[in-house]
């Protein structure tokens, strides 16, 4: 009894732990933002609006967050629509070392990143000229991001009933119009899944924007809050703060939006 007990104690001790150690940081980043004079401590904002009319007034402040929307959300798209196509080729065609070819594809995306293979992507954009392009970066952020969700879509694909495509099939149905209106709706919650995945991953992406775009009005907000320091290197905090806040926002909403449609319960095949 005693070290059921003790068991107990120490459970909720961990999780009370662990619960601060997330919880903390978010109190600071609400409440620093409608301070004055914000600290690194989390204390009671005196609620003003000052903070904010000043990253507004930040000539690159807005612009970058719809930046960080464009590229994430045309990132997105690529992944979406070119795995989606792959993983049911894959999916219906069987080929010789099929899965071995996606477990490769697989580990070589896990061990080559974007740091690694940074200096032959940076000679290839500026041999196709896609320096300082939005465009050029959106395919070389979907380029890293492809094999992973081809892999995770395929299963979502193997799930789903044959059986309706060859239904539409005898009806003369062609593939694309297969795919668009028979697998399609199937395997939306899994479209769901990459679609999130990706934006996720582009939107807090900062190596690659940074290298790859000059121009700082075309620079997303991970680039633009690395120059929300002073000369000297230190933080500024009543700007970061709030900068941070309006970074959060788009992500919260789409969490939001996420939880209300699918509850994160995401299936392959046929949702029950």
């Amino acid at each position: 009894m005693t070290r059921f007990v003790l068991g107990r104690i120490g459970f909720s001790t961990l999780i009370a732990v662990l619960l601060a150690f997330f919880t903390l940081p978010l109190l600071w980043l609400a409440s620093a933002p409608l301070t004055s004079d914000p600290t690194y401590k989390v204390s009671v904002p005196d609620f003003t609006w000052e903070n904010f009319q000043t990253i507004l007034e930040h000539p690159y402040a807005l612009p970058s967050l719809y930046n960080s929307l464009v590229l994430s959300v045309g990132t997105a798209l690529v992944v979406v629509l070119l795995a989606a196509l792959a993983a049911y080729a894959l999916s219906r065609v069987h080929l010789p070392g099929r899965d071995v070819l996606l477990y490769i594809l697989l580990l070589l995306s896990s061990i080559i990143t974007g740091t690694a293979a940074m200096v032959p992507l940076f000679q290839l954009a500026v041999d196709l000229q896609l320096i300082d392009s939005q465009f050029g970066l959106i395919l070389i952020l979907s380029g890293g991001l492809l094999p992973a969700a081809i892999f995770m879509l395929k299963d979502f694909m193997d799930a789903t009933p044959k059986s309706y495509e060859e239904s539409a099939r005898v009806f003369g149905a062609t593939p694309l119009q297969i795919v668009r209106h028979v697998v399609v709706p199937l395997v939306r919650p899994g479209l769901a899944t990459i679609a999130v995945w990706s934006v996720a991953n582009v939107w807090g992406n900062f190596l690659m924007p940074f290298l790859l775009l000059r121009d700082v009005e075309k620079q997303p907000a991970a680039v633009i809050m690395y120059t929300l320091y002073t000369e000297g290197g230190q933080a500024n905090l009543r700007l970061l703060s709030t900068f941070g806040l309006l970074y959060s926002v788009p992500v919260v909403v789409m969490y939001l939006i996420v939880s209300k449609k699918y509850g994160f319960r995401f299936h392959g095949g046929i949702k029950r």
